[in-house]
């Protein structure tokens, strides 16, 4: 009996030992997390916009919720850190006095990064416009170029929610909410509308919030339907239609036409967020996994529309995301280091 009781106390020890270092070494060295859980960024970052930039840094903007629109930069999608914004009270665009700055989209022009907005106040649908400004670096500081264009003098009501395109070395600019989406080519530095340029009207009157990613032949027509701003009662979602031309027509997988206002499901609601839409451009990681940002409600904390990601997949050509709603927990992109 004094034998066993030796044994049985020696084990404990050991146990006990072996179970202190154990947690030591997990305190000295945590295991890394190979999952990221959504929101990504959990106060409002409406309608994001995402680019890399040359210093390798991926950049984030979004409506200003934030004043003079924020801008966020991250090496890993994940992890982001506030590098100011892009206006001060001093430079910020003037040319809708009382409006917000909404819907920016930010892209690299001719050795400039030049970010688009809307400037609007609710219920000003002839008085908005969509403008420019340029900066040397992707954080700033934005120089305003002014305004583009308005709803009055363009003729199409509503006109905000940029998005700038380059293709066969011609620069549009595609636009419209719930009226229309147009596209128009813009001049060589993609400052102005070119001279002359007539407006063409790409989709019909369901759709806001403009994307166009082309991939294996087809253009792809990201957009949103639904209410944005109503809280956990907003009934935003994403909606795509592809086409072989860039200005269309737009279509559903039967051929249906997104001028008709058709279009196939992206992402919809779940039990976690609701009113999940205006996608940012996809970007990819260094796997060649495509990712991509959108604004949501989350139904716990309804306050704003917070910074979602997910990875987009692509089945029999059409884009897919985790089965038509937001993630809670998922794979992180991947990033050699």
């Amino acid at each position: 009996m004094k034998k066993m009781n030796i044994f049985l106390l020696l084990s404990l020890l050991t146990f006990f030992n072996c179970s202190d270092k154990k947690n030591e070494t997990e305190i000295d060295n945590p295991p890394i997390k190979e999952t990221y859980s959504n929101p990504i960024l959990n106060f409002s970052m409406p309608d994001p916009t995402i680019m890399k930039a040359d210093n390798g840094y991926f950049y984030l903007y979004a409506t200003e919720d934030v004043r003079n629109v924020p801008i966020y930069k991250s090496k890993n999608l994940i992890d982001w850190v506030n590098v100011g914004t892009a206006f001060t009270e001093s430079t910020r665009p003037t040319f809708e006095p009382k409006g917000g700055i909404w819907a920016p989209d930010i892209n690299q022009i001719n050795g400039r990064y030049v970010l688009y907005y809307s400037m609007s106040v609710w219920g000003g649908e002839w008085t908005c416009g969509i403008g420019a400004a340029v900066a040397d670096k992707p954080e700033g500081s934005f120089t305003d170029q002014g305004m583009l264009f308005r709803s009055n003098g363009i003729g199409v009501q509503n006109s905000i929610d940029p998005f700038y395109i380059e293709d066969a070395g011609k620069k549009y600019l595609f636009w419209g909410s719930f009226r229309g989406i147009y596209a128009i080519e813009l001049s060589d530095d993609g400052l102005s509308v070119k001279q002359d340029a007539e407006k063409q009207k790409i989709a019909g009157t369901a759709f806001e919030g403009t994307y166009i990613y082309k991939k294996d032949g087809y253009y792809y027509l990201f957009a949103s339907i639904g209410s944005c701003c109503e809280g956990v009662n907003s009934t935003y979602r994403l909606v795509v239609g592809r086409s072989q031309s860039l200005f269309g027509s737009y279509t559903d997988k039967s051929g249906k036409s997104m001028l008709d206002n058709n279009y196939e499901l992206v992402i919809g609601p779940n039990d976690s967020f609701v009113g999940n839409g205006h996608c940012s451009e996809i970007v990819h990681d260094d796997a060649g996994n495509d990712w991509i940002f959108y604004h949501g409600v989350d139904k716990k904390r309804p306050e704003g529309r917070v910074l979602l990601m997910d990875q987009v997949k692509w089945v029999d050509g059409w884009p897919v995301i985790n089965n038509g709603s937001p993630s809670l927990e998922s794979p992180k992109p991947i990033f050699n280091k």
